[in-house]
């Protein structure tokens, strides 16, 4: 006897409709997409981190040999500036006549033992101020030579003369200046300026001395103010070859550059004037 089975159709397999079968497929497919996405991810990830701990690393160092560095460097500052390479050592003078070495170490304000920091940089205006400081400079170069020493060259403005005041001579310099310090004589081949009441006719007269030709100068051996009601700029001057001469102060150093060319062709000594043309006469007996 056979039976059949009766099964319930509930209990059969679902069959999928074309539209759930699809949509599995997507679920599946986004499933397994999703999956080596996050993979990969992870991996990138994992692969950076070394390169940062890196980066970190050489930030950090460089920071360490900034800092490191720069104590270094202000520890070897330290020590150059106690260290005797920071203090002049030898400040040398040329070009001086009357002023010691000392003197012009005064006048510029350099002296063995300052820092170098004093003069480095600074070398032109202590030049500049130097005749300030002392009348007698002419001109000032002061140059700073490594590693610590300084050379000074100077131009002295030179003697123009002297000028007597109660019985002492005080001397006299190109510029016109009068020193403050006397002396018992005069030095030879200088003029002694006399009768000068005022010092701006002084001053005048000194300035045009200095442009006279050193022959010329050691030839003089006294100048008088000798102004008269018609000439209020006449000098008197006595020459150490015997003759006199008569001249203008405004004119003075042009006329006396003919002064030699006169005297040579003076047969014997006399006065020889310059305040108007140029002629000579020989003294009255």
């Amino acid at each position: 006897m056979k039976f059949r089975l009766n099964r319930d159709k509930s209990q059969q397999p679902h069959e999928l409709t074309p539209w759930e079968a699809y949509q599995s497929r997507a679920a599946q497919r986004e499933k397994q997409a999703k999956t080596p996405k996050l993979f990969r991810r992870a991996k990138r990830i994992g692969d950076k981190l070394p390169r940062l701990r890196h980066e970190r690393q050489r930030k950090l160092a460089r920071r360490l040999g900034l800092i490191l560095g720069s104590f270094g460097l202000v520890i070897l500052v330290m020590v150059y500036l106690i260290s005797p390479l920071s203090h002049v050592a030898t400040v040398k003078v040329s070009g001086t006549q009357a002023l010691s070495a000392k003197q012009v170490q005064r006048a510029v304000r350099i002296a063995p033992g300052d820092s170098i920091f004093k003069v480095l940089g600074h070398e032109r205006r202590l030049a500049q101020q130097a005749p300030q400081h002392n009348s007698r400079l002419k001109r000032t170069t002061v140059a700073f030579q490594h590693p610590n020493r300084v050379t000074v060259k100077v131009v002295e403005y030179v003697t123009a003369g002297y000028v007597m005041k109660q019985g002492q001579y005080y001397e006299v310099l190109e510029n016109g200046v009068v020193s403050h310090d006397s002396v018992t004589q005069p030095k030879s081949g200088t003029p002694v300026y006399g009768n000068f009441r005022s010092a701006k006719t002084l001053h005048r007269m000194i300035l045009q001395y200095a442009q006279l030709s050193a022959p010329i100068k050691r030839n003089i051996s006294e100048i008088q103010d000798a102004p008269t009601k018609t000439d209020p700029d006449r000098v008197h001057l006595f020459m150490n070859d015997g003759n006199e001469v008569y001249a203008k102060i405004g004119t003075f150093a042009k006329k006396m550059a003919y002064y030699p060319s006169i005297a040579s062709k003076m047969k014997q000594k006399g006065v020889v004037n310059l305040e108007v043309g140029a002629y000579s006469a020989p003294f009255k007996k």
